[in-house]
């Protein structure tokens, strides 16, 4: 499959407007936030080897979010934390850090492009794409700015509880780490909602 495109973005320059990708990491851990990121991006955007995050490397994933950071008009980041995740569900948790993110950007988005099937609540156009990071540019960054910040905070958090690896599998369901909770039970930055923490 060829890689991600300016092609859903002309569209909406060419209207005069500005468009954000959105898109969000860490939906399926059972520990740690939900971590999304909005970009906009300028129009004569090129970052050599951008695509789906997880199709990348992890050293191809860190230069490229450095990349994105220096030719990006404008990034952020939304968090939301697990006893929030577990308050109002993993999806309502993955919209709402996609809409803080949307909210911090400098640079006022017109138009969101959103990884997914799932429109956020923001009064702004919006269009979800499926796959949205392999196909456009904007999504493939955001994928690439939540990817790398959340990978980076349970990094973060394995010095604090080693003994679960979070820098290992960084709170996905791996086998050692159901192996973990089951030996030390949950710790704070589980989700307590998510089937075999409890």
């Amino acid at each position: 499959m060829s890689p991600p495109n300016l092609d859903f973005e002309k569209k909406i320059w060419a209207k005069g407007k500005i468009p954000a990708g959105v898109d969000e990491a860490g939906r399926g851990p059972l520990a740690g936030p939900v971590v999304a990121a909005a970009v906009v991006l300028p129009d004569d955007c090129v970052i050599k080897g951008l695509d789906d995050s997880k199709k990348l490397s992890h050293s191809k994933r860190e230069r490229i979010f450095e990349e994105i950071k220096s030719v990006a008009i404008s990034y952020a980041i939304g968090i939301v934390e697990p006893e929030e995740i577990d308050r109002i569900n993993i999806l309502q948790a993955a919209l709402l850090a996609m809409e803080i993110s949307v909210k911090k950007l400098t640079t006022k988005p017109d138009y969101l492009l959103i990884d997914g099937n799932q429109k956020t609540s923001l009064l702004l156009m919006q269009e979800t794409i499926v796959k949205g990071d392999s196909k456009s540019c904007s999504i493939a960054a955001a994928s690439i700015i939540a990817k790398v910040t959340r990978d980076s905070i349970m990094k973060e958090y394995d010095l604090k509880y080693p003994e679960y690896n979070f820098k290992g599998h960084k709170g996905y369901p791996t086998k050692e780490h159901y192996e973990a909770i089951r030996e030390h039970g949950p710790c704070p930055i589980h989700r307590r909602s998510f089937r075999g923490v409890l």
